[in-house]
Protein backbone atom coordinates (compact mmCIF):
# COMPACT_ATOMS: atom_id res chain seq x y z
CA UNK A 1 0.00 0.00 0.00
CA UNK A 2 1.16 3.62 -0.82
CA UNK A 3 1.57 5.83 1.92
CA UNK A 4 -0.22 9.14 1.67
CA UNK A 5 -0.35 12.60 3.13
CA UNK A 6 -4.11 13.87 4.32
CA UNK A 7 -3.63 17.95 4.78
CA UNK A 8 -6.96 19.25 6.11
CA UNK A 9 -7.52 22.65 7.72
CA UNK A 10 -9.97 21.48 10.17
CA UNK A 11 -9.92 17.76 11.34
CA UNK A 12 -12.32 16.13 9.63
CA UNK A 13 -14.23 14.64 13.13
CA UNK A 14 -16.55 14.76 14.28
CA UNK A 15 -18.43 14.98 10.73
CA UNK A 16 -21.30 17.68 11.90
CA UNK A 17 -20.54 20.42 9.53
CA UNK A 18 -20.14 20.68 5.58
CA UNK A 19 -16.78 20.70 4.58
CA UNK A 20 -16.31 18.38 7.62
CA UNK A 21 -18.83 15.82 6.58
CA UNK A 22 -16.85 16.08 2.79
CA UNK A 23 -13.56 15.62 4.68
CA UNK A 24 -14.42 12.66 6.82
CA UNK A 25 -15.65 10.50 3.92
CA UNK A 26 -12.73 11.15 1.57
CA UNK A 27 -10.38 10.71 4.29
CA UNK A 28 -12.14 7.70 5.29
CA UNK A 29 -12.07 6.31 1.45
CA UNK A 30 -8.26 6.88 1.19
CA UNK A 31 -7.41 5.33 4.61
CA UNK A 32 -9.02 1.96 3.15
CA UNK A 33 -6.59 2.05 0.05
CA UNK A 34 -3.37 3.39 1.61
CA UNK A 35 -1.69 4.34 4.32
CA UNK A 36 -2.63 7.80 5.00
CA UNK A 37 -0.87 10.47 7.70
CA UNK A 38 -3.56 12.88 8.69
CA UNK A 39 -2.08 16.25 9.56
CA UNK A 40 -4.76 18.79 10.30
CA UNK A 41 -6.05 21.98 12.60
CA UNK A 42 -8.30 21.80 15.35
CA UNK A 43 -10.70 24.78 16.48
CA UNK A 44 -11.75 22.99 19.50
CA UNK A 45 -11.36 20.07 22.22
CA UNK A 46 -13.95 17.69 20.25
CA UNK A 47 -11.89 18.18 16.65
CA UNK A 48 -9.04 16.33 18.33
CA UNK A 49 -10.86 12.89 19.13
CA UNK A 50 -10.08 10.60 16.49
CA UNK A 51 -12.80 7.87 16.00
CA UNK A 52 -11.51 4.71 17.10
CA UNK A 53 -12.81 3.01 14.44
CA UNK A 54 -11.17 5.72 12.27
CA UNK A 55 -7.55 6.21 14.41
CA UNK A 56 -7.11 2.18 13.42
CA UNK A 57 -7.10 2.93 10.02
CA UNK A 58 -4.65 5.68 9.71
CA UNK A 59 -0.85 5.22 9.42
CA UNK A 60 -0.66 8.56 11.90
CA UNK A 61 -1.99 11.34 12.59
CA UNK A 62 -1.17 14.88 13.77
CA UNK A 63 -3.64 17.54 15.40
CA UNK A 64 -2.69 21.30 15.70
CA UNK A 65 -4.95 23.39 17.99
CA UNK A 66 -5.34 26.47 16.03
CA UNK A 67 -4.85 29.28 18.43
CA UNK A 68 -3.80 32.49 16.37
CA UNK A 69 -6.37 34.97 16.99
CA UNK A 70 -8.31 37.04 13.92
CA UNK A 71 -6.52 40.48 14.70
CA UNK A 72 -3.05 38.59 14.73
CA UNK A 73 -3.93 37.16 11.26
CA UNK A 74 -5.33 40.54 10.08
CA UNK A 75 -2.34 42.35 10.94
CA UNK A 76 0.15 39.47 9.60
CA UNK A 77 -2.50 39.60 5.97
CA UNK A 78 -1.55 43.39 5.85
CA UNK A 79 2.30 43.54 6.57
CA UNK A 80 3.03 40.43 4.26
CA UNK A 81 0.55 41.09 1.28
CA UNK A 82 -1.23 37.37 1.77
CA UNK A 83 -4.59 36.70 2.28
CA UNK A 84 -6.19 36.39 5.52
CA UNK A 85 -7.39 33.11 4.70
CA UNK A 86 -3.67 31.72 4.50
CA UNK A 87 -2.48 34.07 7.53
CA UNK A 88 -5.47 32.82 9.71
CA UNK A 89 -3.92 29.26 8.91
CA UNK A 90 0.03 29.69 8.94
CA UNK A 91 1.84 27.71 11.93
CA UNK A 92 5.06 26.51 12.47
CA UNK A 93 3.63 23.53 14.39
CA UNK A 94 2.03 22.20 11.33
CA UNK A 95 5.01 23.08 9.24
CA UNK A 96 6.80 20.67 11.58
CA UNK A 97 4.59 17.96 11.83
CA UNK A 98 3.85 17.68 7.88
CA UNK A 99 8.60 17.72 8.15
CA UNK A 100 7.84 15.01 10.91
CA UNK A 101 5.45 12.68 8.46
CA UNK A 102 7.49 13.48 5.16
CA UNK A 103 10.79 12.72 6.84
CA UNK A 104 9.53 9.22 8.17
CA UNK A 105 7.59 7.93 5.41
CA UNK A 106 7.61 7.22 1.60
CA UNK A 107 5.10 10.11 1.13
CA UNK A 108 3.89 9.19 -2.80
CA UNK A 109 1.31 11.35 -2.59
CA UNK A 110 -0.54 14.39 -0.69
CA UNK A 111 -4.45 15.26 -0.66
CA UNK A 112 -4.84 19.15 0.17
CA UNK A 113 -8.22 19.69 1.68
CA UNK A 114 -8.91 23.42 1.17
CA UNK A 115 -6.54 26.14 -0.63
CA UNK A 116 -5.45 27.19 2.80
CA UNK A 117 -3.24 24.06 3.05
CA UNK A 118 -1.42 24.33 0.12
CA UNK A 119 1.64 25.85 0.96
CA UNK A 120 1.83 22.66 3.81
CA UNK A 121 1.84 20.45 0.36
CA UNK A 122 5.58 19.24 0.28
CA UNK A 123 6.72 20.97 -3.50
CA UNK A 124 8.30 16.95 -4.29
CA UNK A 125 5.38 15.32 -3.99
CA UNK A 126 2.21 14.82 -6.30
CA UNK A 127 -0.73 17.21 -4.94
CA UNK A 128 -4.13 16.67 -5.41
CA UNK A 129 -5.74 19.87 -4.72
CA UNK A 130 -9.16 19.90 -3.31
CA UNK A 131 -10.89 23.10 -3.28
CA UNK A 132 -14.33 22.34 -2.66
CA UNK A 133 -15.26 25.91 -3.33
CA UNK A 134 -14.44 28.61 -5.31
CA UNK A 135 -13.37 30.71 -1.99
CA UNK A 136 -12.47 33.76 -3.82
CA UNK A 137 -15.74 33.82 -5.42
CA UNK A 138 -17.56 33.57 -2.23
CA UNK A 139 -15.16 36.84 -1.47
CA UNK A 140 -16.75 38.81 -4.08
CA UNK A 141 -19.81 37.90 -3.66
CA UNK A 142 -19.43 39.93 -0.28
CA UNK A 143 -17.92 42.88 -1.67
CA UNK A 144 -20.24 43.65 -3.90
CA UNK A 145 -22.84 43.68 -1.18
CA UNK A 146 -20.63 45.24 1.56
CA UNK A 147 -19.96 49.02 1.96
CA UNK A 148 -16.72 50.78 3.73
CA UNK A 149 -13.69 49.29 4.77
CA UNK A 150 -15.41 45.83 4.69
CA UNK A 151 -16.24 46.51 0.99
CA UNK A 152 -12.35 46.97 0.37
CA UNK A 153 -10.65 44.25 2.76
CA UNK A 154 -13.60 41.59 0.97
CA UNK A 155 -12.30 42.62 -2.38
CA UNK A 156 -8.59 42.49 -1.20
CA UNK A 157 -9.12 38.92 -0.06
CA UNK A 158 -10.83 37.70 -2.85
CA UNK A 159 -8.04 39.58 -5.64
CA UNK A 160 -5.43 37.84 -3.35
CA UNK A 161 -7.08 34.35 -3.16
CA UNK A 162 -8.15 34.21 -6.87
CA UNK A 163 -4.21 34.64 -7.31
CA UNK A 164 -3.21 31.66 -5.19
CA UNK A 165 -5.91 29.35 -6.25
CA UNK A 166 -4.66 30.16 -9.55
CA UNK A 167 -0.98 29.06 -8.75
CA UNK A 168 -1.82 26.39 -6.31
CA UNK A 169 -3.75 24.41 -9.41
CA UNK A 170 -1.24 25.15 -11.70
CA UNK A 171 1.12 22.79 -9.35
CA UNK A 172 -1.44 20.75 -8.31
CA UNK A 173 -1.80 17.40 -10.46
CA UNK A 174 -5.13 17.35 -10.07
CA UNK A 175 -8.02 20.54 -8.86
CA UNK A 176 -11.18 19.08 -7.48
CA UNK A 177 -13.92 21.10 -6.79
CA UNK A 178 -17.67 19.73 -4.96
CA UNK A 179 -19.75 20.73 -8.26
CA UNK A 180 -19.39 20.89 -11.85
CA UNK A 181 -20.77 24.46 -11.47
CA UNK A 182 -17.81 25.54 -9.32
CA UNK A 183 -15.03 24.05 -11.64
CA UNK A 184 -16.81 25.90 -14.69
CA UNK A 185 -16.39 29.15 -12.49
CA UNK A 186 -12.90 28.19 -11.55
CA UNK A 187 -12.04 27.57 -15.19
CA UNK A 188 -13.56 30.86 -16.45
CA UNK A 189 -11.59 32.83 -14.08
CA UNK A 190 -8.22 31.51 -15.35
CA UNK A 191 -7.97 28.31 -13.24
CA UNK A 192 -5.28 25.85 -14.75
CA UNK A 193 -4.44 22.37 -15.02
CA UNK A 194 -6.38 19.34 -14.90
CA UNK A 195 -10.04 20.69 -12.78
CA UNK A 196 -12.46 18.14 -11.80
CA UNK A 197 -15.72 17.84 -10.07
CA UNK A 198 -15.88 15.38 -7.18
CA UNK A 199 -19.22 15.72 -5.50
CA UNK A 200 -20.73 15.24 -2.19
CA UNK A 201 -22.62 12.32 -1.39
CA UNK A 202 -24.68 11.26 1.55
CA UNK A 203 -24.51 8.55 3.91
CA UNK A 204 -28.30 7.12 2.82
CA UNK A 205 -28.34 4.24 5.73
CA UNK A 206 -27.97 6.98 8.01
CA UNK A 207 -30.20 9.75 6.70
CA UNK A 208 -32.99 6.96 6.90
CA UNK A 209 -36.68 7.86 7.79
CA UNK A 210 -37.26 4.31 8.98
CA UNK A 211 -34.49 4.30 11.57
CA UNK A 212 -34.66 7.65 12.74
CA UNK A 213 -37.30 8.64 15.34
CA UNK A 214 -38.50 12.27 15.40
CA UNK A 215 -38.23 14.53 18.20
CA UNK A 216 -41.26 15.84 19.88
CA UNK A 217 -42.46 19.04 17.89
CA UNK A 218 -45.15 20.69 15.92
CA UNK A 219 -47.00 19.83 13.26
CA UNK A 220 -46.00 22.44 11.17
CA UNK A 221 -42.27 22.39 12.28
CA UNK A 222 -40.60 24.36 9.53
CA UNK A 223 -36.52 23.25 10.00
CA UNK A 224 -32.64 24.43 8.84
CA UNK A 225 -30.01 23.22 10.34
CA UNK A 226 -26.25 24.52 9.87
CA UNK A 227 -23.55 26.16 11.64
CA UNK A 228 -24.86 28.74 12.81
CA UNK A 229 -21.70 31.33 13.45
CA UNK A 230 -21.19 31.02 9.58
CA UNK A 231 -22.51 34.08 7.88
CA UNK A 232 -24.46 32.64 4.97
CA UNK A 233 -26.26 30.70 7.23
CA UNK A 234 -27.00 33.62 10.02
CA UNK A 235 -28.04 35.79 6.65
CA UNK A 236 -30.31 32.86 5.80
CA UNK A 237 -32.32 32.83 8.98
CA UNK A 238 -32.68 36.26 9.28
CA UNK A 239 -33.99 36.70 5.79
CA UNK A 240 -36.47 33.87 6.28
CA UNK A 241 -37.55 35.54 10.05
CA UNK A 242 -37.81 38.69 8.47
CA UNK A 243 -39.63 37.98 5.24
CA UNK A 244 -40.98 34.62 4.80
CA UNK A 245 -42.31 33.55 8.16
CA UNK A 246 -44.61 36.21 8.75
CA UNK A 247 -46.26 35.84 5.01
CA UNK A 248 -46.64 32.19 5.81
CA UNK A 249 -47.98 32.38 9.50
CA UNK A 250 -50.77 34.64 7.86
CA UNK A 251 -51.96 31.39 6.57
CA UNK A 252 -50.71 29.04 8.86
CA UNK A 253 -50.28 30.78 12.48
CA UNK A 254 -49.24 27.55 13.81
CA UNK A 255 -46.32 27.15 12.05
CA UNK A 256 -42.62 27.55 13.83
CA UNK A 257 -39.19 28.16 12.36
CA UNK A 258 -36.73 25.91 14.30
CA UNK A 259 -33.23 26.96 13.65
CA UNK A 260 -30.63 24.01 14.49
CA UNK A 261 -27.06 23.94 14.33
CA UNK A 262 -24.15 24.86 17.20
CA UNK A 263 -22.87 27.96 18.46
CA UNK A 264 -25.47 30.22 17.50
CA UNK A 265 -24.73 33.97 17.42
CA UNK A 266 -26.51 36.76 19.08
CA UNK A 267 -28.08 37.64 16.04
CA UNK A 268 -29.39 34.29 15.60
CA UNK A 269 -29.77 33.77 19.47
CA UNK A 270 -32.19 36.45 19.48
CA UNK A 271 -34.86 35.48 16.46
CA UNK A 272 -35.62 32.80 19.66
CA UNK A 273 -37.32 35.52 21.26
CA UNK A 274 -39.49 35.95 18.35
CA UNK A 275 -43.38 33.78 18.61
CA UNK A 276 -42.84 31.41 16.13
CA UNK A 277 -38.95 30.88 16.38
CA UNK A 278 -36.98 28.46 18.00
CA UNK A 279 -33.33 27.84 18.07
CA UNK A 280 -31.58 24.59 19.81
CA UNK A 281 -28.15 25.40 19.37
CA UNK A 282 -26.63 22.06 19.03
CA UNK A 283 -28.28 19.46 19.35
CA UNK A 284 -27.18 15.52 20.14
CA UNK A 285 -28.24 14.18 16.40
CA UNK A 286 -29.88 16.22 13.66
CA UNK A 287 -31.93 13.80 12.18
CA UNK A 288 -34.61 13.47 15.30
CA UNK A 289 -35.46 17.15 14.08
CA UNK A 290 -35.28 16.28 10.29
CA UNK A 291 -37.88 13.53 11.13
CA UNK A 292 -40.03 15.70 12.83
CA UNK A 293 -39.88 18.52 10.33
CA UNK A 294 -43.12 19.31 8.31
CA UNK A 295 -40.69 21.16 5.49
CA UNK A 296 -36.96 21.53 5.50
CA UNK A 297 -36.22 24.89 4.49
CA UNK A 298 -32.25 26.40 2.85
CA UNK A 299 -33.00 30.24 2.12
CA UNK A 300 -29.42 30.89 1.60
CA UNK A 301 -28.74 33.97 -0.20
CA UNK A 302 -24.62 33.32 -0.68
CA UNK A 303 -23.74 29.35 -1.10
CA UNK A 304 -20.94 27.81 -2.75
CA UNK A 305 -21.08 23.92 -4.37
CA UNK A 306 -23.63 21.70 -2.49
CA UNK A 307 -25.51 22.14 0.45
CA UNK A 308 -25.06 19.02 2.70
CA UNK A 309 -28.46 20.64 4.68
CA UNK A 310 -30.21 19.88 1.31
CA UNK A 311 -28.90 16.31 0.94
CA UNK A 312 -29.64 15.51 4.44
CA UNK A 313 -33.22 16.57 4.20
CA UNK A 314 -33.80 14.80 0.48
CA UNK A 315 -32.21 11.83 2.34
CA UNK A 316 -34.60 11.83 4.87
CA UNK A 317 -37.88 11.87 2.36
CA UNK A 318 -38.91 15.94 3.68
CA UNK A 319 -39.96 18.05 1.60
CA UNK A 320 -37.55 20.45 0.90
CA UNK A 321 -38.24 24.44 -0.05
CA UNK A 322 -34.15 26.19 -1.29
CA UNK A 323 -33.25 29.52 -2.98
CA UNK A 324 -31.54 28.84 -6.54
CA UNK A 325 -28.23 29.43 -4.71
CA UNK A 326 -28.75 26.64 -2.46
CA UNK A 327 -29.49 24.22 -4.72
CA UNK A 328 -27.26 25.04 -7.70
CA UNK A 329 -25.21 22.25 -8.26
CA UNK A 330 -27.64 20.12 -7.33
CA UNK A 331 -29.59 17.24 -9.41
CA UNK A 332 -32.56 17.14 -7.42
CA UNK A 333 -34.87 15.95 -10.49
CA UNK A 334 -37.64 18.34 -9.42
CA UNK A 335 -38.08 16.68 -5.80
CA UNK A 336 -37.41 20.19 -4.35
CA UNK A 337 -39.13 23.69 -4.86
CA UNK A 338 -37.20 26.25 -5.65
CA UNK A 339 -37.43 30.27 -4.85
CA UNK A 340 -35.99 33.58 -4.04
CA UNK A 341 -38.31 36.34 -3.32
CA UNK A 342 -39.86 36.06 0.23
CA UNK A 343 -43.70 35.64 -1.51
CA UNK A 344 -42.22 32.89 -3.89
CA UNK A 345 -40.79 31.29 -1.06
CA UNK A 346 -43.52 31.49 1.53
CA UNK A 347 -45.43 30.05 -1.00
CA UNK A 348 -43.74 27.27 -1.45
CA UNK A 349 -43.45 26.78 2.19
CA UNK A 350 -47.21 26.25 2.08
CA UNK A 351 -47.45 24.34 -0.76
CA UNK A 352 -45.07 22.06 1.53
CA UNK A 353 -47.20 21.88 4.04
CA UNK A 354 -50.34 21.67 2.50
CA UNK A 355 -48.74 18.57 0.66
CA UNK A 356 -47.57 15.15 1.27
CA UNK A 357 -45.59 14.71 4.42
CA UNK A 358 -43.10 12.48 2.71
CA UNK A 359 -41.32 13.19 -0.17
CA UNK A 360 -39.76 9.40 -1.13
CA UNK A 361 -39.27 10.67 -4.37
CA UNK A 362 -36.25 13.03 -2.82
CA UNK A 363 -34.62 10.38 -1.30
CA UNK A 364 -34.81 7.80 -4.60
CA UNK A 365 -32.88 10.54 -5.94
CA UNK A 366 -30.26 10.88 -3.23
CA UNK A 367 -30.04 6.60 -3.32
CA UNK A 368 -29.18 7.00 -7.23
CA UNK A 369 -27.06 9.64 -7.47
CA UNK A 370 -25.63 10.61 -4.12
CA UNK A 371 -23.84 7.61 -2.68
CA UNK A 372 -20.46 8.64 -1.30
CA UNK A 373 -19.12 5.35 -2.36
CA UNK A 374 -20.00 6.08 -5.94
CA UNK A 375 -18.94 9.72 -6.02
CA UNK A 376 -15.45 9.43 -5.06
CA UNK A 377 -14.58 6.14 -6.96
CA UNK A 378 -12.86 8.91 -9.16
CA UNK A 379 -10.57 9.29 -6.29
CA UNK A 380 -8.67 6.12 -6.32
CA UNK A 381 -7.29 7.25 -10.68
CA UNK A 382 -6.59 10.25 -9.41
CA UNK A 383 -4.10 9.22 -6.49
CA UNK A 384 -2.91 6.52 -8.34
CA UNK A 385 -4.59 3.83 -5.92
CA UNK A 386 -6.42 1.61 -8.55
CA UNK A 387 -6.30 -2.07 -8.11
Amino acid sequence: MKDLLFLAHRAPFPPDRGDKIRSFHILSHLAARARVHLCAFADDPADRVVPPALAARLASCRIVPRTKSSPRAGLEALVSGRPLSLTAFADRRMTAAVADVVRAHPIAATYVFSGQMAPYAPADVPMTMDMVDVDSAKFAQLAEGARGPMAWIYAREARLLAAHERSVSARAAATLFVSEAEAALFRAGGGRGRIVAVENGIDAATYDPATCHPVAAGAETILLTGQMDYRPNIEAVTWFADHVLPIVRQSRPAAVFVIVGRAPVAAVTRLGARDGVVVTGTVPDVRGWLAAARVCVAPLRLARGIQNKVLEAMAMARPVVATQAAAEGIDHGGTIAVADSPEAFAAAVIAALDGPADRPDARAQVLSRYDWGARLAPLDALMGLEA
